[in-house]
């Protein structure tokens, strides 16, 4: 089995390089997913995070009302660190128990989009990093996303730069093209990481 840690800032297109990964035949474990399951209604996660940040972060129906949790924490350190204490053991837990499902040999990629900021890459066989220019991540934002310009650069200065998820790849998927110039790198990553896979080990993807 070969474990995989695939990141990229905001805009980059990590969600599709994984899609990617998985239509080829990679075992793709979500975090993002992950981090919603664990915090569902009638778990003890959401039970855990309605304890720290009270009633007003759940919405109408019982569920977590992600907006106003997200707001309550993106502009106070500590509140995300409280937050990150209560999701990350869990979400660990679930990746986990999914990578132990994989067959022998697989590729399994880790979806995570704060890799780097959590300071994970030593935990994966190779860490793959979607990469794109700032000037194009910031149109995708504004373009497909509909954010506005000032919100996609906060979301984009929150996260960590440019150069300290670079200086943590053994990979890197440059998407500043078009879809098919995508699939094809994709393509030449998967040959890469299936014959590691293959032989048992990640020392060989660099």
């Amino acid at each position: 089995m070969l474990r995989v840690g695939l990141t990229g800032g905001i805009g980059a297109g990590k969600s599709e390089v994984a899609r990617l990964l998985a239509a080829r035949g990679a075992v793709v474990v979500d975090s993002d997913a992950l981090a919603r399951e664990v915090v569902a209604p009638g778990t003890p996660g959401l039970a855990a995070v309605v304890a720290a940040f009270g009633d007003g972060v759940l919405a109408p129906d019982g569920g977590l009302d992600r907006p106003r949790l997200a707001a309550l924490v993106f502009a106070d350190p500590a509140a995300r660190e409280r937050l990150d204490a209560i999701v990350h053991p869990l979400v660990g837990a679930a990746a986990a128990a999914r990578t132990a499902g994989a067959p022998a040999g697989a590729v399994v990629v880790h979806d995570v989009p704060l890799l780097v900021e959590a300071g994970l890459a030593p935990s994966f066989d190779v860490v793959v990093v979607v990469d794109a220019p700032d000037d194009v991540r910031l149109a995708r934002l504004t373009g497909r996303r509909g954010m506005t310009e000032a919100d996609a650069r906060a979301r984009m200065a929150a996260q960590a730069t440019r150069e300290r998820r670079l200086a943590a790849a053994d990979q890197v998927i440059v998407n500043d093209g078009t879809r098919q110039d995508l699939a094809e790198r994709v393509d030449t990553l998967w040959a890469t990481l299936a014959a590691a896979a293959r032989a048992g080990s990640g020392d060989t993807v660099t």
